[in-house]
Parts: C-alpha cells; sequence; structure tokens
C-alpha cells in the first residue's frame, strides 16, 4: 500500500440526528367519540456508530469526509404509534481504530474485532407523546415533549497497527528489508534515514503452514515520546503489536546503548509496552565476519533472545522465525543468543 493511501490519522465532524417529536392526539373512532389520549413518542435520532472490518486497513474513506450526519427519528403518531428511528450511519473502520474526543483528547474506546460496532456519537431521544403523561389528576394532557436535539462533535479516529510481530529500532536498521525477504510485502527501500514513512504489514511463512503479520514500523529517534520526528505517530502503531522485534546493526557504534535508548522511548511513551515480548536481532551481519561476531558479545544484552541476521544474505532468518514463534506462543522466555550460518 503506498504511503499516500495509508491513513492512520482523521478528523471529523459527526452531527447525529434529532430525536422525533411526541404525538398529542386523542381516541377517535366510529364508537369512540372522545376516548382518553393515545399519541405515541418521537424515534430517536440516527447514531453515529464504528463498525470494525478485517479487510480495511487504513482510514482513507474518512480523509476527505469531514462532515458526517445522522437523520432525524419520526414524529410520533396517533394510536400510540412511535415515530420510525433515524437511520443509523455505519462508518466501517480497520481493526486497531481509536475513537478520541478532538477537544479533551479523551479516548472513548477502540475497536478490536471484526463486526465490533460501537456509537462515536448518540441521537437525541425521541419526545415522549401524551399518552406518556397520563396521571390520575391529569386524564387528558394536552402537551408532549419534543424531541432531543442531535449532538454535534469533533471526533478524531486514530489507527493502531495490529500485528503479531512489530520491528522496532532507529531509522535505516534493516527493518523494510527483512520485511521484504521474509514476506511479498513491497515497502519502499533506500539508504538514506526515514525511508519508511508509514506502517508496512506482510505475512510470513513459518513451519507446517502456519504463519504470522509482521509490521515495518517507520523508524523511532530518541526523544520521540515527546513528539520529536512525528514520534507520537510512530509509537502509538507499536502498542498494537504482540511481540517487539528490535533491531540494532552490527557497525553500530554502542549496541547495548542503543538498546537502552530504545526500551527508553518505549517505556516513557508507555510503560506498559515493556511488558511484551521482545527478541533481539543483531543485522547487517554480513558486513564482519565471525571473529568479529565473537568480539560483540560483552555489549550485547543478555535479558532476552539474541538473534544475528541479515537479510540481504538471507543468514540466520529460519532461526530468527523459530525465535519469534516461540515468543508469540510461549510465556517462558530464555536470554540466550543464537546464530545460524
Amino acid at each position: 500500500m503506498s504511503s499516500q493511501n495509508f491513513v492512520d490519522y482523521v478528523k471529523i465532524c459527526c452531527r447525529s440526528g434529532a430525536g422525533g417529536s411526541g404525538s398529542i392526539h386523542f381516541l377517535r373512532d366510529k364508537t369512540t367519540a372522545k376516548g382518553g389520549p393515545d399519541g405515541g413518542d418521537g424515534g430517536r435520532g440516527g447514531h453515529i456508530i464504528l463498525r470494525g472490518n478485517r479487510n480495511v486497513w487504513t482510514l482513507l474513506s474518512l480523509k476527505y469526509r469531514k462532515h458526517v450526519v445522522g437523520s432525524k427519528g419520526g414524529n410520533g403518531e396517533g394510536g400510540n404509534r412511535t415515530g420510525r428511528y433515524g437511520e443509523d450511519v455505519y462508518l466501517e473502520v480497520p481493526l486497531g481504530t481509536v475513537a478520541k474526543d478532538a477537544e479533551t483528547g479523551e479516548i472513548h474506546f477502540e475497536i478490536t474485532e471484526h463486526g465490533e460496532e460501537k456509537i462515536l456519537v448518540e441521537g437525541g431521544r425521541g419526545g415522549k407523546g401524551n399518552a406518556f403523561f397520563v396521571t390520575p389528576s391529569a386524564q387528558t394532557p394536552r402537551y408532549s415533549q419534543p424531541g432531543e436535539p442531535g449532538k454535534e462533535e469533533w471526533k478524531i479516529l486514530e489507527l493502531k497497527v495490529l500485528a503479531d510481530v512489530g520491528l522496532v529500532g532507529f531509522p535505516n536498521a534493516g527493518k523494510s528489508t527483512l520485511l521484504s525477504v521474509l514476506s511479498a510485502a513491497k515497502p519502499e527501500i533506500a539508504d538514506y534515514p526515514f525511508t519508511t514513512l508509514v506502517p508496512n504489514l506482510g505475512m510470513v511463512y513459518y513451519r507446517d503452514e502456519r504463519s504470522f503479520v509482521m509490521a515495518d514500523i517507520p523508524g523511532i529517534i530518541e526523544h520521540a515520546h515527546e513528539g520529536k520526528g512525528l514520534g507520537h505517530r510512530f509509537l502509538r502503531h507499536i502498542e498494537r503489536n504482540a511481540t517487539l522485534l528490535i533491531m540494532i546493526p552490527c557497525n553500530t557504534e554502542d549496541i547495548r546503548k542503543e538498546y537502552q535508548i530504545l526500551l527508553h522511548e518505549l517505556e516513557m511513551y508507555n510503560v506498559e509496552l515493556l511488558h511484551k515480548p521482545r527478541v533481539l536481532a543483531i543485522t547487517k551481519i554480513d558486513l564482519i565476519d565471525d571473529e568479529l561476531i565473537e568480539l560483540l558479545q560483552p555489549d550485547i544484552p543478555n535479558d532476552l533472545p539474541v538473534v544475528y541476521i541479515s537479510a540481504v544474505a538471507q543468514k540466520g532468518l529460519d532461526k530468527l522465525k523459530d525465535v519469534l514463534w516461540t515468543a508469540m506462543t510461549s510465556d517462558e522466555k530464555e536470554g540466550k543468543s543464537v546464530w545460524e550460518e
């Protein structure tokens, strides 16, 4: 999917439908000259509803739809007939969509399942007809309620990518190259930073006809949790990945320091990210020989599984998939280093 078509943030004005008015009516037929009140209630106005759809991957359909309007409810009628409900407006959104109030930033809810429906803005309630107001002391009320007006509110919809494995690292860590080798995804690849500006998803095939989804997250930088370098827009995608694959090139000046910086950015954005299973991949090992790999050992963190890989030379990729599958499916994490020629 091209970056022009991947939309992960929209701000829309939602106006729900007003409720219908209650009816003032009295029973009159050929056998009843002066019957009691039988005015029905008004119908509620149309809701604005979000519905999860696993076949939708972006908020592109809402990018140019700035106003979403629900229809008005019908007025009540005689014979205690309730007015028709206003037609609800359904917005199909990807799984992982978060709805927020545009003014306060309050999070309303998150859509995580296919077919899940949540009301974004409620329609106005219908007014009560005069039949509702009958009491022993007021047998013939000649009044009813007007319908409740609809609500007009600005909402923000943000998409968090849903994947089994999220690739985390600084720009030029080799994330896009790895995704292109392990899956059929075709992310843009170049030797300059910030080539990837939107997440890319790919299906990685494993043993015995099993598979998992991998997400190439745009590279984060130091102080990203403060919003530097569009940090918030990038970091939120990491929240919706079950396992994190942290990628650091072997030619990095200080591997342990870069690892700690990445963990710090995740912690400062959302401490819950540190509770996700993690795997460390030392990338671009085609640039060094076995002797230099051994010299890297003292700088390698030992609190998580470590795999040495080269996407270009396709070294260590089978072992990487084994370790990732174990991390995704097991609660027991062992901090050991593995490498496969």
